[in-house]
């Protein structure tokens, strides 16, 4: 089994490259001019996807093909004051630049929306700002012409009525919306309502992939479950996927239950995880959650070159 680590959005070892620099709503009123404003927002997007290129750039110095982008490219991206501005051809040079550099060296990118970006709200102002947010990150990918399929991981939602409610609430939204951005869309088990076994039944009905977050199901799960049984299911939501297996994995902060993500990981925890589940698929890319970001990636490709229980591939995989 091929395990590839990734890690998220931001390096602690590049300088001066934040992809998520922006502007407030304030400093935009505070420019007379909208069109002067407007430009200055293409400026800091502009900026931004450079400093996303210089990360790309320095994951391949570094054998990492794995990578979550920043949802923040575009700062106020979907607000009234941007309703029609078509940052999408202001940046479509470097869209594309950036695309042809990552299916050249087979890079897997995807997003992770924020959590406002919530499917199983009925309130049709959330759910169409939600949208909206969906139809954002799909013109990023069509930008960098990579296929959309399985591109963004969602939560659930709430549960403001219940668990029930709220499971239901995402099937009678999940079956209005488009069905590109429904094909974008990956969940992921959370660490205070939606347990796995709740965002299974969901990727079984509407054909989702589900990430498996680990720490998350440590810090919640039902009472009780067979996880061989729940990590079959897992890997059957993604048979159809043009994408392997993907969990997500941080070590908590302080204490088991923790949901703060500890700067670097629990290298035993990962392994324990990794044998139960080899033999199970054979390609697994782990995101790897932690506040150190690359040095915690580099940190444990340290480690995991000291076992005897698996083999290095590159400076970012290993072979169990």
């Amino acid at each position: 089994m091929i395990v590839r680590f990734g890690y998220v959005a931001m390096s602690v070892h590049l300088k001066n490259a934040s992809p998520s620099q922006t502007m407030t709503v304030k400093q935009f009123e505070q420019i007379k001019n909208k069109e002067d404003a407007i430009r200055k927002l293409e400026r800091i997007a502009i900026s931004n996807l450079e400093n996303c290129y210089r990360l790309l750039k320095h994951n391949l110095a570094n054998d990492i093909t794995f990578f979550r982008l920043s949802s923040k490219l575009v700062p106020l991206v979907n607000h009234p004051y941007t309703k029609e501005w078509k940052y999408e051809r202001a940046l479509a040079s470097l869209l594309k630049e950036i695309g042809e550099f990552i299916k050249k060296h087979r890079m897997r990118i995807d997003f992770h929306p924020d959590h406002f970006v919530v499917l199983n709200n009925l309130d049709e102002d959330l759910l169409k700002r939600s949208l909206h947010t969906l139809v954002y990150h799909h013109k990023l990918l069509n930008g960098m012409s990579i296929n959309p399929v399985h591109r963004c991981v969602l939560h659930v939602g709430g549960a403001k009525k219940g668990k029930v409610d709220g499971l239901e609430d995402f099937v009678e939204n999940f079956e209005k919306i488009p069905k590109p951005l429904q094909q974008m869309i990956m969940l992921e088990n959370d660490d205070t309502v939606f347990h796995i076994e709740d965002v299974l039944y969901l990727g079984e009905k509407l054909q989702i992939p589900i990430v498996y977050d680990v720490h998350h199901h440590d810090v919640h799960h039902p009472e009780t479950f067979s996880f061989q049984n729940i990590w079959e299911r897992i890997v059957q939501t993604w048979q159809d996927s043009p994408l392997p297996v993907k969990i997500h994995v941080s070590t908590p902060k302080e204490g088991d239950k923790d949901k703060r993500h500890h700067d670097y990981i629990d290298v035993e925890r990962l392994m324990r995880l990794l044998h139960e589940v080899k033999g199970s698929t054979d390609h697994i890319d782990v995101m790897i959650e932690a506040k150190m970001k690359d040095d915690a990636l580099f940190k444990l490709m340290d480690q995991l070159k000291e076992r005897k229980d698996c083999s290095l591939l590159s400076d970012a995989s290993i072979e169990m």
